[in-house]
């Protein structure tokens, strides 16, 4: 089995200083579980950096992209707790995306993940989208400490409806326009894979754009509804 469904919900950010704790209790005690709590929201897995980019990547998976639109998400959307209120506008550098998934390979959760937040240049979305699908993802599969493979691709609509929660965050949420992601038993093991496989002469050469941003997480919290 790999992710629990067909949508999912991808946000990296960094917290303004000062910010760390007061973001953490929230995110765990409050925010996760309410988010669990809507129809069609399966699991959240958070993590935080071990190499560079946003401080904190975290993901919920849910039955359809369809769910990231649903009445009753952006019922909650619209309707921000007290401490939601205070907890977003610390927000920086975000990048929030509703996927739809294409490629779903693997068992089990590792211990960190290794995000990939590229697109394909125009006319060559056929051919990155089936070398990876059909040659690299596989691959990465078969790789020793390498647990999980993963292609999900934006679903705009699904990522821009406006809401209150998203006039809370300081900055304008940037998009993934494609997303990999590969769970892995640890970093060294994440970090050899993707040098091998996903690298950026080799995506280039399948017609990725040179917006290429690779970041390496350790998982530290995940629950299921």
């Amino acid at each position: 089995m790999g992710l629990l469904g067909k949508g999912i919900l991808a946000f990296w950010h960094d917290v303004a200083p000062g910010g760390d704790a007061e973001f953490n209790q929230w995110h765990i005690r409050e925010h996760i579980p309410e988010r669990l709590g809507v129809p069609g929201f399966l699991r959240c897995r958070r993590y935080v950096t071990v190499s560079q980019g946003p401080t904190y990547f975290y993901f919920y998976e849910t039955e359809t992209v369809e769910t990231l639109a649903s009445s009753p998400y952006l019922a909650r959307l619209n309707d921000p707790t007290p401490w939601t209120r205070r907890v977003l506008p610390l927000f920086k550098d975000n990048i929030r995306t509703a996927c739809s998934v294409t490629q779903s390979l693997g068992r089990g959760i590792g211990g960190c993940v290794a995000t990939l937040r590229l697109g394909p240049l125009a006319g060559r979305e056929e051919e990155l989208r089936g070398w990876l699908t059909g040659t690299t993802l596989p691959a990465l599969i078969g790789r020793p400490g390498i647990v999980g493979a993963h292609l999900c691709e934006a679903d705009l609509p699904a990522t821009r409806v406006p809401t209150e929660e998203r006039k809370l965050r300081p900055q304008e949420d940037a998009v993934a326009r494609w997303v990999v992601l590969v769970d892995g038993t640890d970093r060294d093991a994440l970090e050899t894979a993707c040098r091998d496989h996903l690298s950026p002469e080799a995506l280039a050469r399948r017609g990725a754009a040179g917006d290429i941003t690779l970041g390496v997480y350790r998982l530290v919290y995940c629950l299921a509804r």
